[in-house]
């Protein structure tokens, strides 16, 4: 039988107590802030690129799910190993038998994007025969077409990729992007990301969708432009890259951002026309708080 025990930390303890509880046997251990939904929770969070001012919460809670003959042992032995006072065992939760994979599988059905396109799992069969389907499982690497930056960049290649164009897909995480772009008639697609496992789970995604997609880290592109510039990546790299990503737009060619909240619009598309004013981006969609800007470089 499993159990779920819930513990506190404070904010030098927490992540170091965390990793010392799985290595000492626990099966998950979910970190939590303890303030949560009250008026002294606080947000953390970052952007690629950049490092976070803080890494923990003042106060923590420690959800650490456990055999149910062995949870004290293991808090004591991540305890010692921390070199802390073992922490009170707040509350322990009998977890009940679940087949976690349906489960899970259960969270991510088919996802329609438009009228002909739709994101499926494997485990699913697509709910349109004629649609154009992408496969495509959650996994470490972002980009499973639920999130809105994503939906958007789908929908604007869906609505306005010309037949034979080269698309590069820059921050191309699981390759959904490409894997659309390829499927929609792009001739030539080319995904980059900084992340090496994002470029191992994109490779593997291609290969499962039958498309063909190449892959590389920023650093290793070749020379050249392409007819789409795609980037859904987050508001701060995408204005420090804003040279680079000019630089890539062919003559007549599009450039499309998203990962860009409503109130954060104007600030990116004054970054971009600060950079090059021949590619004028607008809002070319919104979705939930969060738009597509979109822009053409003259032939």
């Amino acid at each position: 039988m499993l159990v779920e025990l819930t513990l506190s930390a404070d904010e030098r303890s927490a992540e170091a107590l965390a990793d010392a509880l799985v290595e000492a046997g626990a099966l998950s251990v979910a970190l939590e802030d303890a303030n949560a939904e009250t008026p002294d929770e606080q947000p953390l969070f970052g952007e690629p690129g950049l490092v976070p001012e803080r890494h923990a919460w003042t106060a923590s809670r420690l959800r650490v799910l456990v055999e149910d003959d062995d949870g004290e042992g293991v808090v004591r032995a991540a305890a010692a190993a921390v070199g802390i006072a073992p922490p009170a065992i707040e509350c322990t939760t009998a977890v009940a038998d679940t087949d976690w994979v349906r489960a899970t599988q259960s969270q991510f059905p088919p996802t329609r994007i438009s009228d002909r396109l739709w994101i499926v799992p494997t485990w699913h069969e697509p709910p349109d025969p004629e649609a154009v389907v992408v496969r495509l499982d959650p996994g470490v690497a972002f980009g499973t077409g639920t999130h809105p930056t994503t939906r958007l960049c789908l929908r604007w290649l869906d609505a306005a990729l010309r037949k034979g164009a080269t698309v590069l897909d820059y921050g191309c995480g699981s390759g959904i992007l490409a894997i659309a772009a390829a499927k929609l008639g792009a001739s030539r697609v080319v995904g980059s990301d900084i992340d090496p496992q994002a470029l191992q789970a994109a490779r593997a995604n291609s290969e499962a969708n039958a498309v063909r997609a190449d892959y590389t880290e920023p650093d290793l592109l070749r020379a050249g432009t392409w007819d789409v510039v795609l980037a859904n990546i987050l508001s701060n790299p995408l204005m420090l890259l804003a040279p680079a990503l000019l630089g890539r737009v062919a003559p007549g060619g599009a450039l499309v951002l998203s990962g860009v909240l409503e109130r954060q619009a104007d600030q990116v598309i004054e970054a971009y026309r600060a950079a090059d004013a021949s590619v004028p981006l607008s809002v070319w969609a919104a979705d939930d708080g969060w738009v597509c800007l979109a822009g053409h470089r003259p032939h």
